[in-house]
């Protein structure tokens, strides 16, 4: 799973068959000339159980099977590390990169430290910031147009770790040495203000550097208005990948731009968009629309409702995730955005899917519906634009089989063998690769739900590139009961790959929530497997909305004991037949 791990290990695959052939001692990771910029690295190969591996002079445990994964700490710099098995030897360096930014021998501020370091546009009278990093003791100013701001040394921060901390148990905040300096100021009028000019002065010595990014004020009776192009714009945040993910804006969708940095734009709902993903409307006046009546109509499997609407808004959904009546119970609320209420009527007949639809207008231009659903467990939504109406799709619940020889006659499921192709995803010790291991136990898995009565959709049958997004648009298409994309683990460089083992899964949307619990907790119980978690995580294939998507990662491909049992095609079966009998009782208690 780990992208870096990817990378190195890929170019070593190709000459792997070879290597292996002509000598006993692998190193699969960390390569030689490798760069990091964590505190300590993990080394993952094998050798003949008969005989000692030594790295830098210490002796190393390993698997029956002479695996091993052990953590070395680095300092700053270059580190270089020597592995020994009998006769043989292999000479690796790493270099430990800093984290800090530093500043240069003369005076001057420390690289790409000045802020904003992309063109910004704000509104008038809306605070605008800088920042750089520069000597302790120093005088910092910026100078925008006609005015100097002053930058005051802020007092001694921290530095969050990434997301992937949560993964290896190092989720603390570290110091941060740097003196960083900011200040803020608002202009009252639209103007290009141009490239703000940052001095240092320190010891009678001054210098001055240009910021990388233009500043403009906007005109509030002349804001562009943008409509999305992609078929589902990635909403975030703030401006960044960075940036957690929003709902998804359907194609159509317009907003008025109220403020622009790099190529990102913030939407009048709050919401940051890629300029990319969208298209601005010359003339377009701010988009605004009244409500009246609402609809429903039902379809094969699911119900319709219908929202009228003159302009395509920006939209939001929460779902309650059905296990706990004290979060949301059994809803599924939508929120439309520079939306006014007109609304006398709605209607909605009895439906197997919604017991209620409650609407309230919570501000002058924000509507939301609840939709209070008869089941606890959701079954996948859609949203899309027809022109300017915007069309909900429910998914009814499939019908669950009581016959015990096919419990689960009937029911789609879609099976995602991870990576494949050019993507190799994760190695083991001796090389092997996790993109095979895992179309080996989808295929086992598929085999075990078919003698169930499923049918079973796999998004690859053989070793080819299929795009995360690819695989995303054929669950899709065709909306499956459940999608379940099947993985192995490993670590970030600083995880401890030689301790770290056992099954965990991950879901986005709540409505996945219950089945990545429950298909955790029955095959760590059944197969009596370390539990390594349960996780929320935004990824591709959690990411789908039509259906409950879960990503079961089933055991380390970098820990070397696990790894002996992740390769052992009778445990592969088991897994794979374990997995079949969780998912059919699953089915069976979902309410």
């Amino acid at each position: 799973m780990n992208k870096l791990l990817v990378l190195v290990v890929f170019n070593f695959l190709f000459t792997s068959s070879v290597a292996l052939a002509q000598t006993s001692l692998v190193v699969v990771f960390p390569p030689t000339n490798y760069q990091t910029s964590t505190e300590k690295i993990f080394f993952i190969g094998t050798a003949p159980p008969n005989g000692q591996v030594l790295i830098n002079g210490k002796l190393i445990s390993r698997s029956k099977t002479g695996h091993f994964s052990p953590s070395f700490p680095l300092r700053l710099g270059e580190n270089v590390f020597t592995v020994i098995y009998q006769n043989q030897e292999r000479e690796i360096k790493v270099t430990r990169l800093s984290t800090q930014p530093e500043l240069p021998k003369s005076l001057g501020f420390a690289k790409d430290s000045l802020t904003p370091a992309a063109d910004i546009a704000r509104l008038p009278g809306e605070l605008i910031c800088f920042g750089a990093i520069a000597p302790p003791l120093a005088s910092v100013s910026v100078k925008l147009a006609n005015q100097t701001i002053p930058l005051s040394l802020q007092p001694s921060q921290v530095q969050l770790p990434p997301n992937s901390g949560v993964l290896t148990g190092r989720n603390q905040p570290t110091a941060s040495s740097p003196s960083k300096y900011q200040g803020c100021t608002t202009v009252a009028n639209a103007a290009d203000l141009g490239q703000p000019q940052f001095s240092l002065a320190l010891n009678g010595n001054t210098v001055t550097q240009l910021g990388e990014g233009k500043v403009q004020i906007l005109t509030p009776a002349q804001l562009p208005v943008t409509e999305v192009t992609a078929a589902s714009g990635v909403a975030r945040t703030g401006p960044s990948t960075d940036y957690s993910r929003l709902t998804p804006l359907p194609k159509g969708t317009r907003a008025t731009v109220t403020g622009r940095e790099g190529d990102w734009l913030r939407l009048d709902y709050g919401g940051w968009i890629n300029s990319k993903e969208t298209k601005i409307l010359p003339g377009a006046v701010p988009p605004q629309t009244v409500i009246r009546s609402v609809g429903y109509r039902q379809v094969v499997g699911a119900t319709e409702i219908v929202f009228p609407l003159q302009v395509a808004v920006p939209v939001s959904v929460e779902q309650s995730d059905g296990q706990s009546p004290t979060f949301g119970d059994r809803s599924f609320t939508l929120t439309l955005y520079n939306t006014i209420a007109q609304t006398d009527t709605i209607r909605l007949d009895d439906n197997p899917l919604i017991s209620r639809l409650d609407w309230q207008q919570v501000n002058p231009t924000q509507i939301k519906y609840t939709f209070n659903l008869k089941k606890f467990q959701q079954w996948g939504y859609k949203l899309r634009y027809d022109k300017t109406t915007l069309v909900l799709t429910l998914r009814h619940a499939p019908k669950i089989e009581t016959r015990k020889r096919l419990p689960l006659s009937g029911i789609k499921i879609v099976l995602d063998p991870g990576h494949g192709g050019k993507e190799s995803g994760a190695s083991g010790p001796t090389g092997y690769l996790e993109k095979d291991v895992n179309l080996i136990i989808s295929k086992l898995l598929r085999d075990e739900l078919v003698q169930r009565g499923a049918k079973v959709v796999m998004t690859r049958e053989d070793d080819r590139d299929v795009s995360l997004v690819e695989r995303q648009e054929i669950i899709s298409r065709e909306e499956p009961a459940i999608a379940l994309s099947i993985h192995h683990n490993s670590l970030p460089d600083d995880g401890d790959a030689e301790k770290t083992k056992g099954f965990g899964t991950f879901w986005y949307h709540p409505q996945s929530h219950s089945l990545a619990v429950f298909l955790h907790n029955y095959v760590v119980n059944k197969l009596r497997k370390p539990s390594y978690g349960v996780f929320w995580n935004n990824l591709a294939l959690t990411r789908p909305t039509v259906a409950p998507s879960v990503l079961l990662e089933l055991g380390f491909m970098s820990n070397p004991y696990e790894f002996e049992d992740v390769v052992n095609p009778q445990e592969q079966k088991k897994m794979a037949k374990t997995l079949a009998e969780g998912i059919t009782d699953w089915f069976r208690s979902v309410k």
